[in-house]
């Protein structure tokens, strides 16, 4: 097996890396958010806590759904297919920026259903305008997925990697001077962080749209479209494989979301613990779905190409290299479980509670590493509706029940509830990768894509 996969491992790093610096680049945010307001206190750094497990749901399913494109994109250059290219580059910017006006419509909606979610009083009040703030951003951040998608479906992963260092050079900047007020900037807070992100968001939006709409070297497809109206029939094929795709990350991110809930009921001591250790924990899983992420572009483009083994030893390279990046991650976070919280928060509470959390995440990293590299294989196959329904039960129907008994009912506090969530990441990786060894086994043959 292993000399089957060799040949896919530097393809496929080739392809991974700008993935992963794009992908951490939308982390990278929430990072340095958290580091900065955490200088300002315990309770600012618990409202951002509040406010990101509040609205990344939102984010998240937007994100999945622009991610429909690009299996779908990656097969169709296989086939050499440039109207349909053209037709897909055309409906993923237009299902990016509807998704993305209803995502900031919804975001609206959030801080009056805070109340319901049993924060402390002075955690809700410092979250409820972040949110406001932060759910603008949502449109210029999915005009920037639509374009970056397409792009990426291609094989063209590099463009949003540099744009991504540079948005987030711009994000901490901004924040370092809005959140203090220096540079002449006014002092704004937990605020700042914010008005940060919009801007930096904003920003990277215009520079994606600028570099698909300008570019010499995608001029050809350009040429190709013969209207920018929307296609139906295309944006309802990016529609079936995006959503199911939004729905099972969502489903993922809102049981995180929700155990960030309950672990806010123990109090904002415990909450800011768990923020700084999912904020780690976050960097490195989504280094891991870019290469997830080159394993669907691999996957699809050599399926789209009818040649199934190699497709089928592209998604295992996935998993090799996943493998070993999130096992050295989780080693590291042994070693740095008291180090690393220090980034965040001086607070001896909060540092002790979250090297507790991190000695957990160690263990999950595993889990879920393999998990995100089979979801990224098996979109490969726009095989996406099974790995939705593997999530909700997984993570609904075990790891949340299981992390609040652990939690609450036994007492074990923040480090039961994580407890559950590493059992429910361990069932969707053992399930994902029984089911991709068996939809690409010897005799195999895909669903045939309906093209219009």
């Amino acid at each position: 097996m292993l000399n089957n996969i060799r040949p896919h491992l530097r393809p496929t790093l080739l392809l991974a890396y700008p993935v992963v610096l794009s992908q951490l680049g939308h982390i990278m945010v929430s990072f340095v958010d958290s580091v900065l307001v955490g200088r300002t206190g315990t309770v600012p750094l618990a409202a951002v806590s509040l406010g990101v497990n509040s609205t990344n749901v939102i984010m998240i399913l937007g994100i999945g759904l622009s991610m429909g494109s690009v299996p779908l994109v990656a097969a169709a250059d296989g086939r050499r297919d440039l109207p349909d290219l053209a037709r897909l580059l055309v409906s993923s910017v237009w299902l990016s920026v509807l998704a993305g006006l209803a995502l900031a419509g919804i975001g609206q909606l959030v801080p009056p259903l805070m109340h319901y979610l049993g924060q402390a009083p002075a955690v809700e009040a410092l979250a409820a305008p972040w949110v406001r703030v932060i759910s603008w951003s949502f449109l210029p951040l999915m005009i920037f997925q639509g374009f970056r998608e397409f792009a990426e479906g291609l094989g063209l992963t590099r463009q949003a990697m540099w744009l991504s260092v540079l948005a987030n050079v711009v994000n901490a900047a901004l924040c370092y001077a809005l959140v203090f007020g220096h540079w002449g900037a006014p002092q704004m807070g937990l605020m700042g962080s914010a008005w940060a992100t919009l801007i930096a968001r904003t920003l990277m939006a215009g520079l994606m749209g600028a570099y698909v709409l300008l570019a010499q070297r995608l001029h050809s497809y350009r040429a190709a479209v013969h209207s920018w109206l929307p296609d139906w029939a295309t944006l309802a094929r990016l529609f079936d494989v995006g959503a199911p795709i939004g729905v099972q990350m969502a489903f993922e991110v809102g049981a995180f979301a929700t155990a960030a809930i309950m672990i806010g009921w123990l109090g904002a001591v415990p909450l800011a613990a768990h923020q700084v250790a999912i904020n780690l924990a976050s960097i490195t899983y989504m280094a891991a779905s870019g290469i997830a992420a080159a394993a669907t572009i691999r996957v699809g483009k050599l399926m789209g190409s009818g040649d199934m083994p190699a497709a089928r030893q592209a998604g295992f390279a996935a998993y090799v290299l996943g493998f070993g990046f999130m096992a050295t991650m989780g080693a590291l976070f042994i070693v740095l479980r008291h180090q690393a919280p220090l980034l965040y928060s001086h607070d001896a509470a909060v540092v002790a509670q979250a090297g507790t959390l991190l000695l957990i995440a160690a263990l999950f990293q595993i889990s879920d590493g393999l998990q995100v590299m089979g979801l990224g294989a098996l979109r490969g196959l726009e095989d996406v509706k099974v790995p939705s329904v593997v999530a909700l039960l997984a993570y609904w129907a075990v790891a949340l029940p299981l992390g609040y008994f652990l939690g609450f009912r036994l007492h074990f506090g923040a480090p039961g509830v994580w407890t559950g969530l590493l059992l429910g990441l361990t069932i969707v990786a053992g399930v994902l990768i029984v089911r991709f060894r068996r939809e690409t086994a010897p005799g195999f043959v895909p669903t045939p894509v309906a093209v219009p």
